[in-house]
């Protein structure tokens, strides 16, 4: 099963990087229609054909969704927009 596979390093204390970590599901909730919930400092989501996990802590993020076969040939948009949606909520770096 094809995966996304993001590491990425902030600066934020937190707290703010788990209320941006919020914000970033919330968009991609709108946008991609994915359901989520946290449990304890992790994001799990789902929907037909992707589900994953969102791991948030006081110096990184990680983002992990496994894609079905159908999503899979769009892993590269969905990247694409998970890598913009850090970039813009938590102004990381990425290491992969």
């Amino acid at each position: 099963m094809p995966a996304i596979d993001i590491h990425a390093t902030h600066k934020m204390n937190c707290e703010d990087a788990q209320n941006a970590a919020d914000e970033l599901a919330q968009g991609l909730a709108e946008k991609f229609s994915i359901d989520y919930g946290w449990e304890d400092d992790t994001i799990h989501f789902n929907r037909t054909g992707v589900s994953g996990t969102i791991k948030v802590d006081g110096k990184q993020i990680h983002i992990l969704a496994e894609l079905g076969f159908m999503l899979s040939l769009f892993k590269d948009t969905f990247e694409s927009e998970i890598r913009r949606q850090l970039s813009d909520h938590f102004n990381c770096t990425f290491s992969n």
